[in-house]
């Protein structure tokens, strides 16, 4: 690998989540290496007139507990609050919370989700038929608009430096993490808080329900009998910096954003291009930008929805780019345990891939049942595995085909090594 300057290199000294397993990253690891499912019935809205009523429902977070008094709630979506949460997690682990004054003009936010506040407008409608429009308290919609939680975060944090919000559908949360990673190679921020955030609402469930996507009981990423995705919710929080501001803080570097690769597939609003053209270009893309061969990747945290499609389209690009080497890569699917949490999958499964560099397990592929032939890689179906991997490939493989491919390494001083 080319290593630049130490502007150049950027690195993770901070993590946060919030998802259905659990409501903190310790939680979290631990959720992961015992292959927890996350899974169950949806209590937040009524599911009856819907086909499926499972979903990866957060149910244990209890916002006061994870976020200071001094942080005022109101006017936060559910989203919003995730994301806020998972922040000062991330924040607190970097040794930034509180953010030092000469900080906060050159540190930005960078978010990727999708729903926004629509679990919040549609309580608030059906308040305003119920209450035949009278005493509507309109107010109620201000964090409809997905850019709230950047919006919110900035303020309440006091930052002044790049803010963005990202729809790239389910690739939304791996783009932030690559886009942080840009601006701060850019010069034009120290510091990104970069992730995704996402809520279950009524609207996402009608739609991939209608799509019938959705598999009635749960999702089987790569099995034979599998039958759809299982929707989740959650937010996954970075904070990024440049090697050079990281060391000259002290920070705790947990892992280097080493490479991303974005491509469309140009294909179909939702259904993935078969012949994988996108998905090999973007694990391309982020090779080249890491400046490694196929050889120096020892996990593939792959996109694995579980739907029939994809599953299979995955596959076919993974041995693509690996060749006779794809059958030796471990690879998974942790949206078998936390869902498919669309916006924020990307950012969910970058922490997932560095707590696989800084604690040393590659997580299982659960629920995988039954061998389908054309799905023929080792998923890691048995329980975690005790590897401590050098370099992980995320992969975030999205409806309308934007793929994003982003790469992990261990923080090596003089680089990641080719064996």
């Amino acid at each position: 690998m080319a290593v630049g300057n130490d502007e150049q290199r950027v690195v993770v000294t901070g993590m946060g989540t919030v998802n259905a397993l659990a409501a903190d990253t310790g939680q979290f690891s631990g959720a992961l290496r015992r292959g927890d499912c996350g899974i169950g019935p949806i209590s937040l809205f009524d599911t009856a007139t819907f086909r499926t009523h499972n979903g990866a429902e957060v149910k244990h977070f209890l916002p006061r507990a994870a976020i200071p008094a001094e942080f005022s709630l109101k006017r936060m979506s559910r989203s919003d609050v995730f994301a806020l949460a998972a922040a000062l997690q991330a924040l607190s682990q970097a040794g930034l919370h509180p953010i030092p004054e000469d900080l906060r003009d050159e540190m930005g936010v960078v978010i990727g989700g999708g729903a926004g506040g629509l679990l919040e407008a549609e309580d608030f409608f059906q308040d305003y038929l119920r209450r035949g429009g009278q005493k509507a308290r309109f107010s109620r919609l201000a964090p409809v608009c997905c850019a709230s939680t950047a919006n919110h975060l900035v303020t309440k944090l006091g930052l002044m430096g790049p803010k963005m919000t990202l729809m790239t559908a389910c690739s939304s949360g791996a783009t932030a993490v690559g886009v942080g990673r840009d601006l701060i190679r850019s010069g034009a921020a120290r510091a990104m808080i970069a992730g995704g955030t996402e809520p279950l609402c009524r609207m996402t469930f009608a739609s991939f329900n209608a799509l019938k996507a959705v598999d009635p009981e749960y999702c089987r990423p790569f099995s034979g009998n599998r039958a759809g995705l299982t929707l989740g919710e959650a937010a996954g929080i970075l904070v990024l910096e440049s090697l050079a501001g990281a060391r000259e803080r002290g920070a705790p570097i947990l892992a280097e954003v080493l490479g991303y690769g974005v491509t469309c597939d140009s294909h179909h609003m939702t259904a993935p291009d078969v012949g994988a053209s996108g998905a090999v270009r973007a694990m391309r893309a982020a090779l080249t930008d890491a400046g490694l061969g196929p050889e120096a990747v020892d996990y593939i945290n792959a996109h694995g929805t579980a739907t029939p499609p994809n599953d299979l389209m995955e596959t076919r690009a993974i041995k693509e780019v690996f060749g006779p080497r794809a059958w030796g890569i471990p690879v998974s699917s942790t949206k078998s345990m936390h869902g498919h949490t669309l916006g924020a999958s990307g950012a969910l499964e970058a922490v997932v891939s560095v707590l696989a560099i800084t604690e040393g397990f590659i997580p299982p592929t659960i629920h995988c049942e039954t061998r389908d032939p054309e799905c023929d890689l080792d998923y890691v179906t048995t329980g975690a595995r005790s590897v401590a991997p050098e370099v992980v490939l995320s992969n975030s493989f999205a409806f309308g085909g934007n793929n994003t491919t982003v790469i992990f390494g261990r923080f090596r001083e003089e680089g990641v090594r080719h064996e």
